[in-house]
């Protein structure tokens, strides 16, 4: 276990070298003075959950030898116990570890559960969001957090080198046409619908930043990576499923979110229809998928179809080079509602927010007629930098975190 914590010793003085962004995500402030002893971030591959880790252990002041970074999917790694790896480092004077890749260690839930019960160490540790912890107390003893992809309001930050506030939902609605104008106000050319229209493109993952002109090959090797690696170790999915899974995300590429129902899309696909429900579920961990229902099921008082998006407008120019411009401006705002809000589709209008606001998404020439007569009902639109009254800007819905 000594030349196993050497070996990873130095792995960790090689990461040191590399250079770190300067620029933290949302979940930094939080994660970094969080007390518990064990705290866990999860999210898709690429979001930046080792550049987080990376940047605690930058930030903090313990010594140098008293810190560690170690990736659970390293050649070396493979087969070793984890909590004695940390215990041989606690032994010697190791009081910070940050841990990646955790789903990728055997019996990592038992691990960890020695460590906090036995170790006097701080942990951290990332895992896939397609993670399923099976423990019920694993949620009761770590402090659990999920890193979703940049916001439209990230990307600004990161990209203009800027500094711009998240906004509560209530207070965009109420306040939306001011606040929209103190964000352009503060853009160094002034161009929101030009910098949403790079988002929806390539904003979605920090990787960007890195290369963006290699961006999309990365995105497509992440989404082949999660579908052959993260989904077949953690669902046992067989290789010879794969393309399947591929079939059905590109099938919901190029389709309207209604246009197809569940019977057309598993003859589409060619698998049973409890095998699509399945395969939807795995996609929807994994984060490539959304997965929306609509309102009356809360109360299973009506049979409606269910709508699938792909989890982020990004994901469009990896896996097709045609989709519908409806299809992609409710994906965005799915994919900037979703982390802090429920969503439910309806009848008239297109996302009921929070079991209370009612929304219909289009560009710049939709009325209200479909939900004129409907409380707290709101136009999002596209294309338009400033709204009025209940019309609103689909952009500053980006600012929600």
């Amino acid at each position: 276990m000594l030349n196993l914590l050497e070996n990873a010793v130095r792995l960790y003085q090689l990461k040191l070298q590399q250079k770190l962004p300067e620029y933290k995500r949302y979940l930094f402030d939080n994660i970094n003075t969080s007390i518990a002893k064990i705290t866990a971030v999860y999210g898709s591959r690429g979001v930046g959950k080792t550049t987080l880790m990376m940047q605690i252990l930058k930030e903090s002041d313990l010594p140098q030898t008293a810190k560690l970074y170690l990736s659970c999917d390293h050649a070396f790694f493979s087969g070793q116990s984890l909590f004695d790896f940390v215990d041989e480092f606690s032994k010697r004077g190791g009081e910070l570890i940050c841990i990646d890749e955790i789903h990728q260690a055997n019996n990592f839930e038992q691990e960890l559960k020695s460590i906090y019960d036995f170790l006097s160490i701080k942990v951290y540790f990332t895992g896939s969001s397609a993670l399923h912890l099976t423990s019920p107390d694993f949620a009761r003893r770590y402090s659990m957090y999920h890193l979703f992809p940049l916001s439209f309001r990230e990307y600004l930050e990161f990209s203009l080198n800027i500094s711009l506030s998240s906004i509560k939902l209530e207070e965009l609605l109420l306040n939306h046409a001011s606040i929209t104008n103190e964000i352009v106000t503060l853009l160094p050319d002034k161009k929101v619908i030009k910098h949403l229209n790079d988002y929806i493109r390539v904003g979605s993952y920090p990787f960007y930043f890195e290369d963006p002109f290699k961006y999309n090959d990365r995105l497509i090797e992440i989404i082949n990576i999660i579908l052959h690696t993260d989904l077949s170790q953690i669902f046992l999915v067989q290789a010879d499923k794969i393309d399947t899974l591929k079939k059905l995300l590109l099938t919901i590429c190029v389709s309207k979110p209604l246009e197809l129902s569940i019977d057309k899309l598993a003859n589409t696909v060619g698998i049973s229809k409890s095998t699509l429900y399945k395969y939807i579920n795995y996609l929807s961990d994994a984060e490539l998928l959304r997965h929306i229902t609509h309102e009356g099921k809360r109360f299973n008082a009506i049979r409606k179809p269910d709508k699938l998006y792909l989890a982020n407008t990004n994901l469009f120019s990896a896996l097709c080079l045609n989709s519908d411009i409806g299809t992609i401006r409710e994906t965005l705002f799915a994919a900037m509602l979703s982390p802090k809000h429920s969503l439910y589709y309806v009848l008239h209008g297109d996302f009921l927010i929070d079991e209370k606001y009612t929304v219909e998404i289009g560009g710049k020439n939709k009325s209200f007629e479909q939900i004129k007569h409907i409380p707290d009902a709101f136009l999002v639109i596209d294309d338009i930098e400033y709204g009025f009254g209940n019309k609103i800007p689909l952009w500053i819905f980006g600012f929600l975190y």
